[in-house]
């Protein structure tokens, strides 16, 4: 079971690392005006299976994203990381939880893709939209961009406070590993915060106007980051970041405690 639930998270973490490296590679290159895009996690998806051998790579990461989405679901299901049932656990677990629906419906499009029958690409401005549609729904947007933003606060808290040192096997890593790991996660952590921080901005003021056309998804916030003086620079920063939050990833699948 144990040797199981490793494998899980291991190809899990590189499947994520991927959607990642995707995102942060093409947002470098638009940074630079070398042809990228700044694109979300669904456009870069759909850039992998564009590509030579797209198919197979397509296959591969749909496993990988099922797998990580199981993963998080042991997470808030049997209590991988030993939290408990404390208040402040049960709200780490249920964003486990939230998680690991994100990336099944990631890995849904996927395996939808590989069939050529992808469906459900709608923008963030149709989610908002559908959301809003419900009674209750504007206090719901609100509530979710302060979630975005909370989760946002926390990457870059756990990236000030290195708390994801906890989580690695520190014994089998090397002076240099770690120092290139954990300089790799500071950036990476801190370029995630800030996109999900403008994420979790344009859905609180999309509620308070009740104009679904303000909210953003990844690709959106990059692109905001550009239109803002020195915006090249701001995005190249942060495209980098993701980048490295993607080596974080990697990091995870190799080191990481995943014992269940």
């Amino acid at each position: 079971m144990r040797r199981t639930v490793r494998v899980i998270a291991r190809c899990g973490y590189v499947a994520k690392g991927v959607v990642f490296l995707i995102i942060g590679v093409l947002a470098s290159l638009a940074a630079t005006g070398l042809g990228g895009n700044n694109v979300g996690t669904k456009e870069a998806i759909t850039h992998l299976a564009s590509q030579p051998f797209g198919g197979l790579m397509l296959a591969l990461l749909s496993l990988g994203l099922l797998a990580y989405a199981v993963w998080r679901l042991l997470q808030a299901l049997i209590d991988t990381e030993n939290l408990g049932l404390g208040m402040r656990a049960l709200g780490a677990r249920l964003g486990f939880l939230i998680s690991s629906g994100i990336y099944i419906s990631l890995a849904l499009y996927s395996f939808n893709l590989l069939r050529n029958a992808a469906t459900g690409n709608t923008s963030p401005t149709d989610r908002t939209a559908e959301l809003m549609s419900h009674p209750g729904g504007v206090y719901l947007v609100f509530a979710v961009g302060v979630g975005f933003a909370c989760v946002g606060l926390r990457q870059m808290w756990r990236a000030i406070m290195r708390s994801y040192l906890e989580n690695w096997r520190m014994v089998e890593m090397s002076a240099t590993q770690r120092r290139l790991a954990e300089a790799a996660t500071r950036w990476g952590l801190s370029a995630r915060g800030v996109v999900f921080m403008i994420i979790g901005g344009f859905l609180c003021v999309a509620a308070v106007r009740t104009d679904p056309s303000e909210a953003q998804g990844l690709g959106g916030a990059l692109n905001v980051l550009a239109r803002q003086p020195f915006g090249p620079w701001l995005l190249g920063t942060v495209a980098l970041g993701l980048v490295a939050y993607a080596v974080y990833c990697f990091v995870n699948a190799r080191f990481r405690n995943v014992d269940p």
